[in-house]
């Protein structure tokens, strides 16, 4: 596998993984290469020093630490992400700016709770951890096309 820093015309970055560099090429000259933020497939790569995973041996040479964090490797992550979205905009009410304000109310049961996304800063976010807040903080979530007004 070979990771590559990506960006799309809106210089949002991110990382992409690919079997080799035709594999790279291939997909984003068919447009599956799509940015998480914007959903933009004008895709470039960007300088850095490329990860190439060579095989198990490496693995079994220096065994991986615990870092707390979850890898996913053999899914199709354009359609994984695509179905996240989904799932995102059908199982949560949109509240906007308002969503730290109903956040707390939900937290504190003046409303009912429930499922909500909308913006915060990252100060509101920290804000609302502090306070014991459960918070997934996600990049903008680009609408599907056939869910555009």
């Amino acid at each position: 596998m070979i990771v590559y820093d990506l960006s799309c015309e809106k210089e949002h970055r991110f990382e992409g993984w690919f079997s080799s560099a035709e594999d790279f090429d291939a997909q984003v000259e068919d447009d599956q290469v799509s940015c998480p933020v914007c959903g933009s497939v004008s895709i470039s790569r960007q300088l850095s020093a490329p990860y190439v995973n060579t095989g198990r041996a490496e693995l079994a040479a220096a065994p991986a630490k615990p870092s707390g964090e979850t890898a996913v490797a053999g899914v199709d992550m354009e359609s994984l992400h695509r179905k996240f979205v989904e799932f995102v905009l059908k199982n949560s009410e949109d509240v906007g700016s308002k969503f730290p304000e109903e956040a707390r109310k939900i937290h504190y049961e003046e409303k009912p709770r429930r499922s909500i996304r909308g913006q915060a800063s990252p100060n509101d976010i920290e804000a609302l951890r502090d306070e014991g807040i459960d918070v997934f903080q996600v990049p903008d979530l680009p609408v599907p096309p056939d869910r555009v007004h």
